[in-house]
């Protein structure tokens, strides 16, 4: 509430104004600073929040007063108003995760190989399985049951191989999908070769069913003796080569001992997306050694 003039305790004060504006003078102020207050008051006294800024709690179960009447926002009869439901609940028959199986993320890109490690082709060479005179690919592993069944490729791993000893001690000449550098370097010791190279499941299949060449294609460097034995020999397929970048620079690295590795030139790299360092393009426009600009092709173009 404003506060009220008290005039009483005004007019019991001795005055000493000898004019009549002189002693209205208070009075005045007085009533214009509470009519300031007064309107300070009733402004507050409307405050209000702002239409749909608050919304009161819903109280579900208290009957009529919650605003969802006595079902409670659970409508009639049914499970969902008894009790909870499970995530995925499909009414007590089967789950759709057992019908249909998982649903989610296929690496589309992984391949799955068959391992071998050297020591078992070891065994296989002492026992007579293997011949180590001649190229071991993959249709002497399977013919020998030394792999059972090859789904993207053979890698060859050396397992339990320390630098010192060596698996095997027999030169054997390899070819397999993928190798690790520990099995390269227990090969190479004993004198052996690997190369690595690139196959597809039907190029697999074909092999194994003597159908395609297993080492020569188009892009591998043959020798004399080995165009000789394609030529003898009359495949009904032909084995294929990468085509992505991923594989292309796989088995372009000599590290992997790809078959690859003789189509990098010297002093590049194998990899096909970096360029060598210290090669640019041929068109583009050079300096000279007195300031002069050689004009190349770059000038002509209009992009």
């Amino acid at each position: 509430m404003p506060p009220r003039l008290n005039l009483l305790a005004r007019a019991a004060q001795p005055q000493s104004h000898t004019s009549v504006a002189s002693f209205l003078a208070p009075f005045l102020r007085q009533a214009q600073h509470q009519q300031q207050q007064q309107r300070s008051a009733s402004i507050l006294s409307t405050l209000s929040d702002t239409d749909g800024a608050y919304n009161k709690r819903i109280r579900r179960g208290r009957g009529a007063s919650s605003g969802k009447g006595k079902t409670s926002g659970r409508g009639h009869k049914g499970q969902k108003q008894h009790g909870k439901v499970p995530r995925n609940f499909n009414g007590g028959q089967t789950p759709e995760v057992v019908v249909h199986g998982e649903r989610g993320f296929e690496n589309h890109f992984s391949v799955d190989m068959s391992p071998v490690n050297l020591d078992r082709i070891a065994h296989w060479v002492s026992q007579g399985r293997l011949d180590p005179t001649k190229p071991i690919t993959l249709k002497e592993l399977c013919a020998s049951r030394c792999l059972h069944g090859i789904k993207d490729g053979v890698k060859l791993l050396a397992r339990n191989t320390t630098a010192a000893e060596s698996p095997i001690s027999v030169p054997i000449n390899i070819v397999v999908s993928r190798a690790s550098a520990s099995a390269i370097a227990a090969v190479e010791k004993a004198g052996g070769t690997v190369t690595t190279r690139y196959y597809t499941r039907p190029a697999i299949s074909r092999i194994l069913k003597g159908e395609t060449d297993p080492i020569n294609s188009l892009l591998s460097k043959k020798s004399e003796a080995e165009e000789a034995a394609a030529a003898t020999k009359n495949y009904r397929y032909r084995l294929p080569d990468p085509a992505s970048r991923k594989d292309l620079e796989y088995y372009r690295d000599p590290a992997h001992r790809g078959y690859l590795s003789h189509l990098v030139a010297e002093g590049h790299g194998p990899s096909l997306f970096f360029k060598t360092p210290g090669l640019g393009r041929a068109d583009r426009a050079k300096m000279t050694s007195k300031g002069g600009k050689v004009v190349g092709k770059s000038e002509n173009r209009v992009w």
